[in-house]
């Protein structure tokens, strides 16, 4: 090779060298990000500003949820000095070394962690730390103190319908990433997660220019690119904390839920799960984990557990001027219709099998019946129901029943804004073919006659059965519960809790149901309910348990424009004239006197001392 051809090829080589070169380094600064983003954090902060979160109001504008300032530290992983003195940093946090080592090790094992990228490295920092933390803030490179708030609860009630609020997971960030960047917060559960959209508000953005040696030295561009956060969706909830509280004093040391309706308008007065916390048990803070754990753990009392959603229950004997509404309506039964009742009823005298019934006087009517709760009168009803067409044919006579159960909101969920509402069960037909028919036996309406007392296969919430008192109360409609009542911009709540919904009954039999309704309190099964002026109409039930019996009431006051429906279920407590309608009858005097009459102040004290959390 000549030394021309040499020196073409030295030539040609320094040319595709340098193409080479130039085309990384177009790369690195130009095209890939990382790298730009890395130059950029050298000399500007991009520092995002957390919106305060809506505030939480009840129906007469007391404080349910407030903010709270808390303080943070974030760090810039890849700014922090080697030689940094761990020991005066963890001292002035009041943290070990050990603390401090793992909080670097959890920072930096994220998912979305980048050296490069700020990051919660510390929350929930005690004011007297911060401050003493603050003045030594420029011997630590890398960290950043940050003002937050966090949830406090003025009034420690209503924990299950409030809800809590974590931190973003993984999940979050990668669903919404345009909304949520690591260390944020979002609602959890209750109101504070089905409203998370409204209450969140939107980020702020500032740009903090640096000096060479990573001070913070000035706005950036005068702060024409910064952009202030707007605070989240104030709202205006349908409870009556004062109310609600009540309940939940007369619910202490017991199992089971209280929900009140008010009927014209669907809007949930109070609805009480027991055993509850106190929300700010569950509010961000340094015991907030083991406090989590603990009642996590607890499962006899299961204070997690929404029970007025999540629970479902054979209803008991409220169940029974649902059945009679039907069977009125469909001509089955008349409302002048006597029993003779002994105590018992034969399903079958040949065989010897018969149902249990109390002693009670004779029921001459179906106002009666209801009034002292005869069993013998309900099982020959919904067996004259479903064996309307034919004693050999009773699927065709259960399923137009269980029809008007749908209508009535049974076995459905009735689309409350709250988290994890189950439908509870209603049997069909087909449940029974396929449960009970073989080749020699197939089921007959005596086999199921314990529906007609509310027992057996039928499940229903608490909710549930608020509702159903709040259909009778209005002759028969209801507005789907909820418990957003208004937000603060005057947006409009969902459409669907501005919409009737009925049933198929005429007015006539609601009538002759309230009329009975009335008279099992005042001087039937439900007397403990009774309060002098009130007009209240309610029905007991007992909810038969392998165990101790769960007591069961419901009701609506007063009798006419009436103003509130409730439901009380309390486990393991017995029959349902004994506990469920005291209650009933005290949250209903608190709601509609706004005290409790001197004279049933015994009854009050007599049911806060009840305790049923130690039995099965």
């Amino acid at each position: 090779m000549d030394n021309n051809s040499r020196y073409r090829v030295i030539v040609l080589i320094i040319i595709v060298g340098s193409i080479l070169l130039l085309a990384h380094l177009f790369n690195h600064q130009i095209l890939d990000k990382k790298y730009r983003d890395q130059a950029r954090s050298r000399t500007l902060i991009k520092r995002n500003i957390t919106a305060p979160r809506g505030i939480i109001y009840d129906r007469n504008q007391e404080l349910l949820v407030v903010n709270e300032p808390t303080y943070e530290l974030e760090m810039i992983y890849q700014e922090v000095a080697e030689d940094m003195d761990v020991g005066l940093f963890c001292d002035l946090l009041s943290i070990s070394e050990e603390d401090y080592a793992e909080l670097i090790k959890t920072a930096t094992t994220r998912r979305y962690f980048k050296k490069y990228i700020p990051i919660t490295f510390l929350s929930n920092i005690e004011p007297v730390d911060f401050a003493k933390f603050q003045e030594h803030l420029f011997r630590f490179p890398g960290f950043y103190a940050k003002l937050k708030n966090k949830r406090n609860y003025p009034s420690p009630h209503a924990a299950h319908v409030l809800g809590y609020i974590s931190e973003v997971n993984n999940d979050d960030l990668e669903q919404q990433p345009d909304v949520y960047a690591i260390g944020d917060i979002k609602g959890t559960s209750g109101i504070e997660r089905v409203y998370e959209d409204q209450l969140r508000g939107s980020k702020g953005v500032e740009y903090i220019l640096k000096d060479n040696v990573g001070r913070e030295v000035e706005e950036y561009n005068s702060g024409q690119l910064d952009n202030d956060a707007t605070s989240g969706e104030d709202i205006l909830t349908t409870l009556d904390i004062d109310l609600q509280a009540y309940g939940e004093s007369l619910m202490e040391n017991k199992r089971g839920s209280i929900v009140a309706i008010e009927p014209s308008t669907g809007e949930i007065l109070s609805i009480i799960s027991a055993p509850s916390y106190d929300p700010n048990k569950l509010s961000l803070g340094k015991s907030r984990s083991n406090t989590f754990l603990e009642m996590l753990s607890d499962s006899i009392n299961e204070p997690l557990l929404d029970r007025p959603l999540q629970a479902a229950y054979p209803p008991g004997s409220i169940f029974k001027p649902i059945l009679s509404l039907i069977a009125l309506q469909e001509g089955v039964w008349y409302a002048r219709k006597p029993m003779v009742c002994t105590g018992e009823y034969h399903v079958n005298k040949r065989k010897g099998f018969s149902q249990g019934c109390r002693v009670h006087p004779t029921p001459k009517n179906l106002q009666t019946a209801l009034q002292y709760s005869c069993n013998t009168y309900y099982y020959q009803m919904v067996r004259d129901y479903i064996d309307r067409y034919g004693y050999n044919n009773p699927g065709e006579g259960l399923d137009e029943l269980m029809g008007y159960l749908k209508q009535f909101g049974i076995g459905e969920k009735l689309g409350v804004d709250l988290l994890n509402e189950r439908e509870g069960f209603r049997p069909s037909a087909l449940y029974y073919d396929k449960r009970i028919n073989t080749r020699e036996y197939s089921w007959k309406s005596t086999y199921i006659l314990s529906l007609g007392i509310g027992q057996g296969e039928l499940q229903l919430t608490t909710l549930q059965m608020a509702n159903l008192a709040a259909i009778i109360a209005n002759r028969g409609y209801y507005y789907p519960p909820h418990i957003l009542k208004s937000f603060a911009s005057n947006n409009p709540i969902g459409l669907q809790y501005t919409q009737k919904q009925t049933v198929a009954i005429d007015s006539q039999h609601f009538e002759t149901v309230i009329e009975g309704m009335e008279m099992v309190v005042r001087g039937g099964s439900g007397g403990r309910a009774y309060v002098s002026g009130l007009d209240i109409c309610g029905k007991t039930g007992t909810s038969q348990n392998a165990g101790q019996d769960h007591s069961v009431f419901f009701a609506f006051a007063p009798k006419d424009d009436p103003k509130i429906a409730i439901a009380v279920y309390v486990e393991n407590a017995g029959g349902g004239s004994a506990v469920a309608a005291p209650i009933a009858g005290l949250v209903i005097e608190k709601y509609l006197k706004d005290s409790i009459a001197p004279n049933r102040l015994s009854v009050e004290e007599r049911i806060k001392q009840l305790n049923f959390t130690d039995l099965p």
